[in-house]
C-alpha cells in the first residue's frame, strides 16, 4: 500500500473514477488501472459504506470507449458505458507513430493530428455527462511550435484552448517543452511534471559503482533552452552543472530549423568525470551525440543519456555506431510515448516506467487532494541517494 492511502482514507471522491486510454497508450493505461485497483482493493476507507463511494473498488476503472474509422478515413468517437457524473482521465500519446488504419485501401501511419482529433472525439462522445474530465498527454501536442517567430501558426496555444472549451478540466503533461505554453490557458490547471525521480532510480537501479558528488560527477545540458531541468537536477543531487549552447547559421534553413554548426562548451574540467546528459526529448539525436563526442574529447568518464521522450526520429542505427564507439554508456528514456520493440532490447537501453507516477496523480486528484508533493520529489530523491550509498558501503 502506497504512503498516500491513509490521506486518502479520509477523503471522499470527486465522482466515479473513469480511465480511458486511447489507442496507442494502452499498454500504460492498462498498467495504470492495475496500480489504481490494487491501491483500492488494499485501502480500508472510513466511508465505504457511503453512496458517494459506490464502485470504489472495482475490478477495472477502465471505460469502454473505441475510436472507428469509415473506408475513407474519417472516424467517430464511442463510449459504450454510461460516464454520467464519472471523475474521468483520458491518456493520449500523441506520438505513437505505429499505429496504422485504412485510408481508401492505402495503410496510413497515425500522426500527432490524429491523435489529437482522436481524443476531441472520445471528449465530445462523453457530450458533458461526465463530472470532470482530465487529460493525461504525456507528449504535449505541437509542443515543439510554442512560440511565433514571424508569420507562423501557435499551434499548441490552439490546442490548449481547443480542449477547455469542450470542457476539460485538468491537462496533466510531462516535461513540456516550454511551460510558459500554459499562459494561452491562465485560468484553467495544467501541470508539467518532471520525471527527475524515476531518472535517477533508472540509473541507480542499473549502475551500482557511481560516485554522486561534485568531484566524481556532472549534469549537462546540451543547450540553453533546458539548463532550467539540469539546474533542478544538479541543485537535488548537489553536483555542478555544463552547458552546451549551439552555434547556428542563421544564413540558412534545413529541414525547418538553422543547421548547427558547432557546440560550444561552458563549465569547468569534466575530466574523469561521469556526466549526465538530460534534456526533453531525443529527436534524431545528434544533439546529444555530438554533446556526447565533445565531451568524450574533453576526456569525461562514463556518459549517461537521460530524456523523457525517446522518439528516435531517424532509427537507432547511429546511437549503436556511437554505444560501439565507447560514445556513451546508457540511455534513459520514459515509457510515456511509443517505444520500438528493438529500442527495448538494446543493452544500452534503461526503460524508466511511470505508470506508477500517473496512477499516483490520477489517484490523488480523484481524491481532490494537492499533487503539489508528488510534482517535487526531491525527499524521495534524498531517501534514493541515501539508501544507494549504504548498499555501497555494505
Amino acid at each position: 500500500m502506497h504512503q498516500y492511502s491513509k490521506k486518502y482514507s479520509e477523503n471522499l471522491p470527486v465522482g466515479s473514477l473513469g480511465l480511458i486510454p486511447l489507442k496507442g497508450c494502452q499498454a500504460l493505461g492498462a498498467s495504470v488501472n492495475d496500480y489504481l485497483v490494487r491501491w483500492r482493493m488494499e485501502r480500508s476507507h472510513k466511508h465505504i459504506g457511503n453512496l458517494a463511494l459506490l464502485g470504489y473498488q472495482r475490478d477495472s476503472y477502465i471505460i469502454d470507449a473505441e475510436v472507428p474509422r469509415f473506408g475513407s478515413g474519417e472516424a467517430k468517437g464511442i463510449i459504450n458505458e454510461s460516464v454520467r457524473g464519472d471523475d474521468l482521465y483520458l491518456m493520449v500519446d500523441v506520438g505513437n507513430y505505429s499505429l496504422t488504419y485504412s485510408l481508401c485501401g492505402h495503410q496510413n501511419h497515425m500522426s500527432p493530428d490524429d491523435h489529437y482529433q482522436d481524443l476531441k472525439r472520445v471528449i465530445a462522445a462523453v457530450g458533458g455527462k461526465a463530472k470532470r474530465i482530465s487529460v493525461i498527454m504525456p507528449f504535449l501536442y505541437e509542443s515543439r511550435q510554442h512560440k511565433r517567430n514571424g508569420r507562423e501558426s501557435l499551434d499548441c496555444a490552439i490546442a490548449l484552448q481547443e480542449l477547455v472549451n469542450m470542457g476539460v478540466d485538468n491537462i496533466i503533461t510531462f516535461d513540456a517543452h516550454d511551460p510558459r505554453v500554459q499562459n494561452a490557458i491562465p485560468l484553467h490547471s495544467f501541470e508539467t511534471v518532471q520525471p527527475a525521480y524515476q531518472f535517477i532510480k533508472g540509473l541507480l537501479r542499473t549502475e551500482k559503482e557511481l560516485k554522486i558528488d561534485s568531484s566524481h560527477m556532472m549534469i549537462i545540458s546540451p543547450d540553453e533552452g533546458g539548463t532550467n531541468r539540469a539546474v533542478y537536477l544538479a541543485n537535488v543531487l548537489g553536483l555542478d552543472i555544463g552547458m552546451f549552447y549551439k552555434r547556428r547559421d542563421y544564413t540558412r534553413i534545413v529541414n525547418g530549423r538553422n543547421p548547427i554548426v558547432a557546440h560550444e562548451f561552458l563549465g569547468s574540467s569534466v575530466e574523469g568525470k561521469d556526466m549526465i546528459i538530460i534534456d526533453d526529448m531525443i529527436s534524431s539525436g545528434d544533439s546529444m551525440l555530438e554533446v556526447a563526442t565533445e565531451l568524450k574529447k574533453r576526456k569525461a568518464n562514463k556518459i549517461f543519456l537521460a530524456s523523457t521522450f525517446g522518439l528516435f526520429t531517424n532509427g537507432l542505427k547511429k546511437f549503436d555506431d556511437a554505444y560501439d564507439k565507447g560514445i556513451f554508456d546508457r540511455i534513459l528514456t520514459t515509457n510515456l510515448t511509443y517505444q520500438t520493440p528493438e529500442l527495448l532490447q538494446k543493452p544500452y537501453y534503461i526503460n524508466c516506467d511511470m505508470s506508477k507516477y500517473i496512477a499516483l496523480i490520477i489517484d490523488t486528484l480523484n481524491h481532490d487532494a494537492s499533487v503539489s508533493e508528488l510534482l517535487n520529489p526531491v525527499e524521495r530523491i534524498q531517501k534514493l541517494l541515501k539508501k544507494y550509498r549504504q548498499e555501497q558501503q555494505l
